[in-house]
């Protein structure tokens, strides 16, 4: 007999995902300039120089060191050069020995919540969130807490925030640059919640963790990206290289454990046990080389920059309602009628692939990912234009 729960995952694709397979499929069919696949966040915008120039190099060295298993964690030297990144660029004094090198940030959360947790303990989550975290948090017996975001800004509501957390709350999972919506929390805002975990640390005579899901950092349009080990010690950082080098399909990434807070040694060991049972041990061994000499690459902003000014300028003039986003590479548009999944579908005649808001926990809007060609946005414009004229008809 297989379990009915994996049963039902397997059975049961993401809608990012599914959407993503459908698009593939309609290109073979019709071509790939004819269908506008904002679906999933595949970055166009090509890998660093430098990421190429390391490969090679790697690839010169003795066979079966390069592609040697490492320790669990990781190569100690790519860990010491992740920490070393850590300490300089964020002031402050990140070790290797709290640094775990991920198969990517998926794996990177699913450890982390697994090592916070046990199983009838609550997780909370900020709406509109991403899918997966439900997944995560189900498979270690947690139960799922979902707080609205602060509306129209999308930034964290304190106020919610503290209605939400109990006595059964062992950790929230933030997430800024945020998917779907694109939102920065602000300092003050994050201030705002240490502030509030403080007071609930004390009244509830238990450690409440924050999980920091990072993929996004680099991706940014001016707004400043507080670091939040700097706001609260006892903060788990869950960062990938998968969107700042353009890396998705290589799987790479790192958990940071916050040295600031006063378990931090105790929760390293348990992020690693999580690991280890999990399965997520050593990470992808040529990508983590990679990582260690491309470390201080900067990210490539500008090419999202334009797409996001692109498509906010031409749905913008189309009628469209979205949030302004301040970060990452989505677009969070108010779909034209109150059922998400009903409008996506209807956008999908117009070869328009957008992915509905139903599964990132709220109703009534659409994630528009704009990590695509210059050429398909344009294109685009006379599709969403008929969209919209076919509601107002």
């Amino acid at each position: 007999m297989v379990n009915e729960r994996m049963y039902g995952l397997g059975a049961e694709p993401s809608a990012i995902r599914e959407l993503f397979a459908y698009g593939m499929a309609r290109k073979a069919e019709i071509g790939a300039d004819s269908v506008f696949d904002f679906s999933i966040g595949n970055p166009s915008v090509p890998a660093p120089d430098a990421v190429k120039q390391a490969v090679l190099e790697l690839m010169e060295e003795e066979p079966s060191a390069l592609h040697g298993y490492s320790p669990a964690a990781g190569d100690p030297r790519v860990r010491a050069a992740v920490a070393d990144h850590i300490r300089r660029r964020f002031d402050v004094p990140a070790s290797p020995d709290q640094v775990y090198l991920t198969a990517g940030a998926a794996a990177g959360l699913a450890i982390s919540i697994c090592a916070v947790t046990e199983p009838g303990d609550e997780v909370v989550v900020i709406a509109p969130f991403f899918p997966e975290y439900q997944v995560w948090i189900e498979t270690a017996g947690c139960t799922r807490v979902e707080v609205p975001a602060h509306v129209p800004d999308f930034q964290l509501d304190i106020d919610a925030l503290d209605a939400a957390i109990g006595p059964a709350t062992a950790a929230v999972i933030i997430n800024s640059p945020n998917n779907p919506v694109g939102a920065v929390y602000t300092r003050e805002n994050l201030e705002a919640l240490a502030a509030l975990l403080a007071r609930k640390e004390a009244e509830l005579g238990r450690k409440i963790y924050v999980i920091s899901d990072e993929p996004y950092r680099e991706i940014t349009y001016g707004a400043e990206v507080p670091y939040v080990p700097c706001v609260w010690p006892r903060t788990i950082v869950c960062y990938s290289y998968s969107k700042s080098f353009s890396l998705p399909g290589e799987r790479i990434g790192y958990i940071y454990v916050s040295d600031l807070m006063d378990d931090a040694a105790e929760v390293s060991t348990a992020v690693a046990g999580a690991g280890r049972a999990l399965g997520f041990i050593c990470a992808p061994v040529l990508f983590q080389r990679v990582i260690a000499a491309c470390i201080d690459e900067p990210s490539d902003v500008a090419s999202y920059a334009e797409n996001r000014r692109l498509l906010t300028e031409g749905l913008g003039a189309l009628g469209y309602e979205f949030v302004e986003p301040d970060g990452a590479f989505y677009l969070w548009v108010r779909a034209l009628e109150d059922d998400a999944q009903a409008f996506s579908d209807r956008a999908k005649a117009h070869e328009l692939l957008l992915v509905p808001s139903d599964s990132f926990g709220v109703p009534g809007w659409v994630r528009v990912s704009y990590c695509v060609s210059r050429a398909t946005i344009e294109r685009s414009m006379p599709a969403f234009k008929a969209l919209m004229e076919e509601y107002r008809g």
